[in-house]
């Protein structure tokens, strides 16, 4: 990623559109992934759940085809992990190729959206819950996926674009 604005405008323009209706944002990780949701109007986002990985694909992607159909989702938003200077940190390529292989078992388009400072707010936002650290711990992945989500709906009432188009450009 270049720190040129221009290549994130003509990222932006490539990205696919996500239709109307409601949007889950994924806060991807190698042992849990935090999901959240928004309403079909897009103005609010949820937390919705975190989903405990293992390495069995299939029973990732049944999950997530289950939240398609549950849930009415239309597409998906996914934090992507970069460095403060806006460069690629080592897990961009596999976030990516999460976003790839998530469209291809749902169908659905993915864009990523800049997940700087996500976990850190979401942090901040459990501090004050009441909750116990292990509760924090389990509720820290979704809430980071609202958070992530909530600045994409942000930007999108306001014209703006995607962090990088999608897997479903190539």
């Amino acid at each position: 990623m270049t720190d040129d604005s221009s290549a994130n405008t003509a990222d932006a323009a490539a990205a696919p559109a996500i239709p109307s209706g409601r949007v889950a944002g994924v806060d991807y990780g190698r042992k849990r992934i935090g999901v959240a949701i928004c309403d079909s109007h897009r103005i609010l986002s949820s937390p919705l759940c975190v989903r405990q990985t293992t390495g069995d694909t299939k029973a990732d992607a049944f999950f997530f085809r289950k939240l398609v159909a549950d849930e009415g989702v239309v597409g998906f938003v996914v934090g992507l992990p970069i460095h403060a200077d806006g460069t690629d940190s080592r897990m961009s390529a596999e976030v990516e190729r999460f976003g790839a292989w998530l469209t291809l078992e749902t169908g659905l388009p993915v864009v990523f959206h800049d997940e700087r400072y996500s976990s850190r707010e979401a942090t901040g936002l459990l501090a004050g819950s009441g909750l116990s650290r292990g509760r924090k711990k389990e509720r820290t992945d979704a809430i980071a996926a609202q958070v992530v989500l909530s600045s994409w709906l942000e930007v999108q009432k306001h014209g703006g674009g995607d962090l990088r188009p999608g897997p479903l450009d190539a």
